[in-house]
């Protein structure tokens, strides 16, 4: 096991279990442990509602609706993950889905309904039926954050600490994950370096957004909880397929960071993709055009620009109810000096979602004892080489719960953290800004051969450049973006195919011979190996 440099810690504290995030994946997983009686902390890298969660302008998707089905949600699940979903999680999520929803609003979620009352479904990206429950028009993980967060700060036995880096993860002398050292950003008894220990710890720290240029993701997915797994022997896998949210509003060629997304809900509602000339993009490109999966919309924008040597595309939804419907994205439209009520929206695609992650099994448990993961610090198999729009609540809400009723038959007692073996070393934090250069020039929705490993070259010499770096929070936090940086490109260029949000110019088909998933280890060294994927093809 290698960690972090980060000095001694000056403090330390226990609970039963550590969750690490607080977004619907982290918050479902500690709520469902109180019934169980179980204590819980939630250490959380910013305030508590910072996260990825109420960032989502889309939905959930679950088999609520009229003549809807578990196996008709299964069946869109597994053909946008393009032969890689596990199809036993698949099923999980979709058969266990609804009852997540329904458990959701029993804590207070409201959701949209209809004039006689009934929830409101709609319908967006590779979906074939209505089945995306909305809240405040495009507003649900705002709602899904105040619904979970309202509950969680009303229970006793849950404790929160926000403002804090979660640095490493620490082990028994059994090798069992027993608690985290972290890094509290405050005032009184507990700022600094401190260890929490615990009898099993949750990653749910999101995504890793932030080793691209642009995306939707916000400042704080850095990547830090799959980083942790790794340096602490957990196995990871699908890191290679982000997904790129093919409409993101274009702000500009030299705009960074977290980029303002346009819900494809919007195209649920009918709104089109337009090129310079008022084509209609996805028209004959695909039997559900502009709400193809989202990799296809993304390629097809992304050959447009190419084709037309345009930075962005358009999105037309000039017809739109956007007060009513839409009206958080329409404060951002106008906030940019663009009415939509009467203008095009420029569109480009941006990084969103981070399909892999820490391998974990239908109970969150990762390769290592005691190391859990979800949500989309996880890679659980649903989603395969591309999720299906929607699902990712639905996935924390489901994986959450079944984490803490794991945890409730299995917890193991309480054990003493011995000393690592290693010591990694850290990257300058002004090297961050290159990190993300590199990545999106050449791992991002354009990939080949050349380009990859020109990538790869680029993070070495970037680990090189970066000696005598003192322990500080942006230098953490950059570590971890190289880690996982390197660990993408690394399986993007052993994928030497074409398949869902992973595209190879240089190898454009899609083969047969790559239906596995590209697991990875790093003890120091990266070790890379196969495993295949059960019962993937529907």
């Amino acid at each position: 096991m290698r960690t972090l440099k980060s000095g001694v810690p000056g403090w330390r504290m226990r609970a039963d279990v550590i969750v690490i995030g607080s977004g619907v994946a982290g918050l479902t997983t500690a709520l469902q442990l109180r019934s169980a009686d179980l204590s819980v902390l939630i250490v959380t890298k910013a305030r508590v509602d910072a996260g990825s969660t109420k960032w989502a302008q889309g939905g959930i998707a679950a088999a609520l609706g009229p003549g809807d089905t578990p196996a008709q949600h299964e069946e869109d699940t597994l053909e946008a993950g393009a032969g890689l979903c596990d199809r036993e999680a698949v099923k999980v999520l979709v058969s266990e889905g609804p009852e997540a929803v329904r458990r959701l609003i029993a804590r207070g979620a409201v959701f949209d309904q209809v004039a006689s009352g009934e929830m409101s479904f709609t319908r967006e990206g590779g979906h074939h039926r209505d089945r995306i429950i909305h809240a405040g028009g495009d507003a649900t993980g705002a709602e899904v954050s105040r619904a979970l967060l309202a509950a969680v700060t009303q229970d006793p036995g849950i404790e929160v600490i926000e403002n804090a880096l979660v640095i490493d993860a620490l082990k028994n002398k059994d090798g069992a994950i027993c608690g985290v050292t972290l890094h509290v950003i405050g005032e009184g008894q507990r700022d600094g370096v401190g260890e929490a220990l615990a009898r099993a710890v949750v990653i749910a720290t999101g995504g890793m957004g932030q080793i691209y240029a642009q995306t939707t993701n916000p400042v704080v997915s850095t990547g830090d909880g799959v980083a942790m797994g790794l340096r602490a022997g957990a196995a990871i896998a699908d890191l290679e397929f982000v997904q790129f949210h093919p409409t993101v509003m274009y702000l500009g060629s030299t705009a960074q960071g977290q980029q303002p997304l346009i819900s494809e809900a919007l195209r649920g509602e009918g709104a089109t993709i337009l090129d310079f000339e008022g084509n209609h993009i996805m028209k004959g490109l695909h039997p559900l055009e502009d709400l193809a999966p989202r990799d296809v919309v993304a390629k097809a924008i992304m050959r447009a620009m190419m084709e037309s040597g345009k930075p962005h595309m358009w999105l037309d939804g000039r017809h739109l109810n956007w007060e009513e419907r839409f009206p958080t994205i329409l404060v951002s439209c106008m906030a940019h000096g663009i009415d939509p009520h009467k203008d095009l929206i420029p569109i480009a695609p941006a990084a969103h979602y981070a399909s892999g992650g820490i391998r974990v099994d239908l109970a969150g448990q990762s390769s290592v004892p005691g190391l859990y993961a979800c949500g989309e610090s996880a890679c659980t198999g649903v989603h395969g080489a591309n999720r299906l729009a929607s699902n990712s609540l639905l996935e924390g809400l489901v994986f959450g719960a079944r984490i803490a009723d794991d945890l409730k038959r299995n917890l193991p007692p309480a054990s003493e953290p011995v000393p690592s073996d290693a010591s990694a070393p850290l990257i300058d934090p002004e090297m961050r800004p290159l990190i993300a250069d590199a990545m999106s020039k050449g791992a991002g929705v354009l990939r080949s051969s050349n380009s990859l490993r020109v990538t790869l070259d680029r993070l070495q010499e970037i680990s090189e450049r970066s000696k005598n770096v003192k322990p500080c929070v942006e230098a953490w936090e950059v570590t971890n973006l190289h880690l996982i940086a390197t660990g993408l490109t690394r399986a993007a260029l052993r994928r030497a195919e074409t398949r869902g949000s992973h595209w190879r110019e240089d190898f454009p088909e899609t083969l047969t011979k790559w239906e596995h998933r590209i697991v990875e280890h790093f003890d120091g060294e990266w070790h890379d190996s196969y495993e295949e994927v059960s019962n993937a093809t529907p």
